[in-house]
């Protein structure tokens, strides 16, 4: 096949004249997908000191390490926030005032990274108590792929909840092609909180998830059906957890208006589309579901059948 190169070129900029629904041209500057990994894994970075850099970090040098990698990566998620901002600005923001309101929000998300790491010191402790495989916490943090994925999370929910376009989506789908687990940005997460093993893990975008809660690996906390498609945006699609519900592996649980109970288990392979009182134990037996009190297992209080 004899084909130049200016024939292939043609070719190509017919398609873009031809499928224009994927051209981004003559458009704004949108997000850097490379940038935003940076930025990201230094974030790790400032969370974890120690654990993500290629050398030991002295606390005597803690100090001046901390301010320089801060400075850095104040500069460049700036300048991505300015990006989206542009791309999307919000309602009531003068489209000539992103740079303003970019570094106004840049500084108010680091100035919260203190309160992530809060939040992560518990996970890292439920991730620690919950797994009796784990030789430490240091193994935990440095080596398992769920502190990653909510780490992630939590720093790009801060972004979300500041209605920050793009940024956040793009960090945790990153996290989600290292660790194959999916949580949206925009999910609610309380402390103490762990998945294990977390591969084919997926949390939606409006799931409300309390404290003290463990999930295992092919969890889905779901939509009951997408087909409305645009009309559903910004309804509560998925469904609530109350605190310290353990959820086994395979399940999936769908449903903005699903309630499961606090203190609940839900055994491997349920699907739950209805809500659960607290303290209830749902287990599938092979042909049918059913959901027992704990207080009295051979009790059941409902019957799905499937």
């Amino acid at each position: 096949m004899n084909v130049t190169v200016t024939q292939l070129t043609d070719q190509l900029l017919e398609s873009y004249a031809r499928v224009g629904g994927i051209n981004h041209l003559d458009g704004k500057n949108l997000p850097s997908k490379s940038a935003i990994t940076g930025i990201t894994v230094d974030l790790l970075r400032l969370l974890f000191p120690g654990f993500f850099d290629e050398r030991p970090v002295q606390l005597s040098e803690v100090r001046v390490e901390t301010a320089t990698l801060m400075d850095a990566v104040l500069g460049r998620l700036e300048e991505e926030i300015a990006k989206s901002l542009a791309y999307a600005p919000p309602s009531d923001l003068p489209r000539d005032d992103n740079g303003a309101y970019a570094h106004q929000l840049t500084l108010e998300f680091l100035a919260n990274l203190p309160c992530v790491r809060g939040l992560l010191q518990t996970d890292a402790e439920a991730a620690f108590d919950g797994d009796p495989a784990a030789l430490s916490k240091d193994e935990v943090i440095v080596a398992y792929p769920f502190i990653e994925a909510i780490a992630v999370q939590r720093l790009a929910h801060e972004l979300h909840r500041r209605k920050i376009p793009l940024i956040p989506r793009i960090m945790t789908e990153w996290a989600h092609s290292r660790t194959g687990m999916d949580i949206h940005p925009g999910a609610e997460i309380g402390s103490h909180f762990f998945v294990d093993h977390c591969t084919g893990t997926v949390i939606g975008e409006t799931c409300v998830i309390g404290n003290h809660v463990k999930l295992y690996h092919g969890v889905t906390l779901g939509a009951r059906s997408t087909s409305g498609g645009q009309q559903l945006k910004g309804k509560k699609r998925h469904p609530t957890i109350e605190d310290n519900v353990t959820i086994y592996p395979g399940a999936t649980i769908l449903g903005g208006e699903t309630v499961i109970g606090r203190g609940s288990t839900i055994g491997g392979n349920v699907f739950i589309m209805d809500s659960v009182a607290p303290n209830s134990l749902v287990i599938y037996d092979g042909l049918d579901m059913r959901v027992l009190s704990k207080s009295d297992k051979t009790a059941p209080r409902l019957d799905f059948q499937i």
